[in-house]
């Protein structure tokens, strides 16, 4: 489970199922107060029984990521994008399938929808690559971070709760006064096959955004399940059906 430095600064925790693989590898990246392993063991795991090269990536400022604490920018994503794209060159990889949940999800649209030739396929989890004014009252009640335990604080180096979800509320609600767009306006960008995962429940990705996006991405779906935000774990035999057709239908094993 290495640390890797990488050109936009960043120093990045990750675990890799099969270092120096030519496979190609499928990157799960996480969300908010995660880390690869803590959001998305199961998945790297069960993916790894199945024969692929799996690489679980844990984000700036989460885990044993650095810089600490964590902060949020009005760009993140961009710079999330950013320092996964780095991190590809920094292991030479020069195409990947990616796979993200939540804020790791957003990350994961816009790496297909900008750097579109480095990305095979593309699963997101409770992502939708944009915001309505609708969300601004949901976002807001993350706020003041009572909900945070002392274990996430102490994993993640700050003390601070609604200092930190502070920070997020006001980076989302600044996209939102923006118009919303993470990605939407490059969606058509978007080559590769494309999954958008929501559950019903989930109040944080209304499901009409998610018809929205995936309406300009020439081989984008939707799929829905009946649970709340975190599909992989709520819906996992789905889950597990769905992504794996999914990616063997993309060439997911090495030749």
């Amino acid at each position: 489970m290495p640390l890797l430095d990488i050109e936009t600064g960043a120093c990045l925790h990750y675990e890799d199922s099969a270092p120096g693989s030519e496979q190609i590898p499928v990157i799960l990246i996480h969300g908010m107060l995660g880390t690869a392993r803590g959001q998305l063991g199961h998945a790297m795991d069960w993916l790894a029984a199945a024969g692929f090269r799996v690489i679980g990536l844990t984000l700036r400022g989460y885990g044993q990521s650095m810089p600490k604490p964590r902060d949020f920018p009005d760009d993140f994503y961009q710079r999330d994008c950013d320092d996964l794209l780095a991190f590809m060159d920094a292991l030479g990889i020069d195409v990947a399938h990616l796979l993200g949940f939540s804020d790791g999800g957003e990350v994961v649209l816009i790496a297909a929808s900008s750097e579109p030739e480095r990305v095979a396929s593309c699963i997101a989890i409770g992502a939708i690559g944009n915001f309505g004014p609708e969300l601004r009252g949901v976002f807001q009640r993350s706020y003041p971070g009572d909900w945070i335990t002392e274990e996430e604080k102490r994993e993640h180096g700050f003390s601070d709760a609604a200092k930190f979800t502070g920070a997020w509320v006001r980076a989302m609600t600044r996209y939102i006064d923006a118009g919303g767009d993470i990605c939407l306006s490059q969606a058509h960008r978007i080559s590769c096959p494309l999954i958008i995962m929501l559950g019903k429940q989930d109040k944080l990705n209304p499901k009409a955004l998610g018809e929205r996006f995936v309406a300009r991405v020439p081989s984008g779906r939707l799929e829905m399940f009946d649970c709340g935000h975190a599909v992989h774990d709520d819906a996992r035999e789905d889950f597990y059906r769905l992504a794996l057709r999914h990616l063997r239908d993309a060439g997911g094993f090495a030749p």
